[in-house]
């Protein structure tokens, strides 16, 4: 038998031996993605979420009212509570410390004993010992009867004993984590320098970012009406004062503070909050506790935000389905009652009774089902009939009391109604034909022979000059060009009905296959990459952003399904000799320098790219078009409360907030001269 049939047969071979059982915190190492969603910016920032929620989990309990979170100057972070303290004796099964079983065990801890906790986010046993698994580096502290107990890890696995540190009082009590997430997991992977130079072996590692983290807790400290939550960052010094960046969320009202939070830029229609709480038993006599507060105010976006928790499940699920339900029954009921609806001569859909809405619908369950282990839809089923009859019957109960506000909704939710009806008409004359057909494609888009959207993308590109260039450069089998001449419609700011009147965002919907925006069908879009190519300048990020706007509000499915994505030309090429390298940021270039020219600028050519327009084909496919060397961002939505608020902000009239954001961050943008 010759070598390759016998390594072929080899290969063929499936025995006992091919398993492979991962042990202890292995299968966690193994595929991090699996436990928390992805490894880069949000996945590591979902490990502090995950510590803080046992914080929480003891609040809900009625254990705890401070939690403190701590960037430490090594990329590290401490979350500190005064809850009851991880149990420290010994488990009868396991024969170790309870702490150590918490901390490197899956599917191990207290919410799994309805006795210990009767509401938690956390129900798996997975969190915390995921945290540990994906940290080069892990403290444990207990403050419990008296005593300090301690026990420290490495990648999952301890590193010594639990051992007494300490005495303290006995009314000092609560747990301390401490983490360093492991820099091989979490790597900066957008930037392309990382990318492209590997040859040193070197790893830049993700830095924590204290805004994502500032968001987080001041959600939770809305949903927790009572919990002292702070913030401290180490790691930035106020030169004047010489303290550190550190901030202290707490709310005495709970939901009725978050409403109020985020209108406080709109103009409202009514004064008051609409505050719902109830208790609502199930069939199987389960209460939930629900509450809800809501209200309208001018605009005709709408704000909603889950949490079932106190985990934002940013996808919805049935918790939210009974609140949108009982929102439009009770409305569309009192706008029939009192003759209103008559009058207008305009049906109502539930896309118009969510015209100006601002709501945050907040559930406790003893056993929630989550799609996942990042717990971003509810699938509970008992949960929908619970918040529907909660809000149904607070809010007719509302309307009933105060008839001129119940009166001032449903004429908003009319007028939203009526322009929906012209937004349709316009629909109709712009997209009568299917895009689908040949007919239907705009006629600048350079389309590719693949008809398989998951392998198909499209760029969209600003302007002729660089879309002829990527047309040409381009791989005609599955890469689709766009060019958008100029900068396309802000549509944070003009009605729905007269975004149909612009021709950018026409062709848009016609090459992506979308008729209907409202009725977003995943399975007609004609491409799984929507590519944003802009120039590397100011005018460029202003188009991306209006591009990101515009996605975000009208198809925001699309950035939900993971299908946008920005790519990212380079700013330089630099030249010494038959060297050549292209730099997308000016310590690249420096590098380039040091490296080639022992440091002397003199002896190296730098061309600028001012624009996509300057790179010949080869170059634009080289450097920012094939998949093998290219670097692309995909564009998520981490937090929707900070998301809506940030493109409200950008995007939106409101002069003062969006100065007031340039002046915070100038010392962070880098400006091309």
């Amino acid at each position: 038998m010759s070598e390759e049939l016998l390594h072929e047969n080899q290969e063929q071979q499936y025995s006992a031996s091919n398993i492979k059982v991962l042990e202890g915190l292995e299968a966690v190492r193994k595929r991090p993605a699996m436990y928390i969603g992805d490894t880069h910016v949000k996945g590591m920032h979902h490990l502090v979420s995950e510590v803080v929620d046992n914080s929480i989990d003891e609040a809900l309990a009625g254990y705890c009212n401070e939690i403190k979170v701590c960037i430490h100057p090594d990329n590290s972070v401490s979350v500190s509570d005064n809850g009851r303290g991880i149990p420290v004796d010994m488990h009868e099964k396991l024969h170790k410390s309870a702490l150590e079983v918490v901390m490197t065990v899956l599917h191990a801890g207290g919410k799994f004993d309805k006795g210990s906790y009767k509401v938690s986010g956390g129900l798996h046993g997975v969190g915390v010992s995921c945290v540990n698994a994906l940290s080069d580096y892990l403290r444990a502290e207990v403050r419990r009867g008296g005593k300090v107990y301690m026990q420290e890890y490495s990648k999952g696995k301890p590193t010594c004993g639990v051992t007494v540190i300490g005495e303290c009082a006995e009314e000092d009590h609560g747990t301390t984590i401490k983490f360093h997430p492991e820099a091989a997991i979490f790597k900066d992977t957008t930037d392309t320098a990382v990318m492209k130079e590997n040859e040193t072996g070197e790893v830049t590692p993700l830095l924590y970012q204290y805004n994502m983290l500032a968001n987080r807790l001041r959600d939770l400290a809305y949903l927790n009406a009572g919990v002292h939550l702070s913030l401290c960052d180490l790691r930035v010094t106020d030169e004047a004062t010489g303290e550190h960046r550190q901030e202290e969320f707490y709310s005495e009202t709970g939901l009725d503070d978050f409403v109020r939070y985020l209108n406080e830029d709109k103009e409202v229609l009514i004064k008051e909050v609409i505050h719902i709480t109830a208790n609502k038993k199930t069939a199987t006599d389960e209460v939930i506790p629900v509450e809800v507060a809501m209200t309208y105010d001018k605009t005709s976006s709408q704000s909603i935000h889950s949490f079932v928790n106190n985990i934002n499940t940013y996808e919805g699920g049935t918790h939210l389905i009974g609140f949108k339900n009982a929102v439009g029954n009770v409305v569309r009921d009192y706008a029939t009652s009192s003759k209103m609806l008559e009058k207008a001569k305009v049906d109502l859909k539930a896309e118009d009774f969510l015209q100006g809405l601002t709501a945050v619908v907040s559930v406790k369950v003893m056993e929630p089902q989550f799609e996942g282990q990042t717990k971003t839809k509810l699938g509970n089923s008992e949960v929908q009939s619970a918040v529907y009859a909660a809000v149904k019957e607070a809010l007719s109960q509302y309307f009933e009391e105060t008839p001129n506000s119940a009166k001032i909704i449903v004429e908003k939710v009319i007028t939203a109604a009526q322009a929906r009806k012209a937004a349709e008409e316009a629909r109709k004359k712009v997209l009568r034909k299917s895009p689908l057909s040949g007919s239907g494609l705009p006629g600048k888009l350079a389309d590719c022979s693949c008809k398989d959207p998951a392998q198909s993308e499209i760029f969209l590109v600003e302007g002729d000059s660089a879309g002829g260039s990527a047309k040409q450069g381009r791989d005609r089998q599955f890469q689709a060009i766009l060019p958008l001449r100029g900068k396309i419609l802000n549509v944070e700011k003009v009605p729905e009905h007269k975004i149909y009147d612009s021709e950018s965002v026409v062709t848009i919907f016609r090459a992506l296959g979308v008729t209907n925006p409202k009725e977003f069908d995943p399975e007609k879009l004609r491409y799984h990459r929507i590519i944003i190519m802009t120039d590397a300048d100011v005018d460029g990020a202003h188009i991306a952003t209006l591009l990101m706007t515009f996605f975000y509000r009208q198809i925001p499915d699309i950035i939900h399904n993971g299908y946008l994505y920005i790519a990212t030309p380079p700013l330089y090429r630099a030249i010494k000799g038959n060297v050549s390298e292209y730099c997308w940021t000016d310590m690249q270039v420096q590098q380039f320098i040091e490296r080639y020219a022992k440091g002397d600028e003199k002896n190296v050519r730098v061309q600028r790219f001012k624009g996509l327009g300057e790179m010949n084909p080869e170059q634009l496919w080289e450097t920012t078009m094939d998949p093998e060397g290219r670097m692309l961002k995909r564009v998520t939505v981490q937090d929707a409360v900070s998301a809506d608020e940030t493109f409200k902000m950008l995007m939106g009239g409101d002069v003062p907030p969006r100065r007031q954001f340039i002046e915070e961050n100038a010392t962070y943008a880098t400006l091309d001269t």
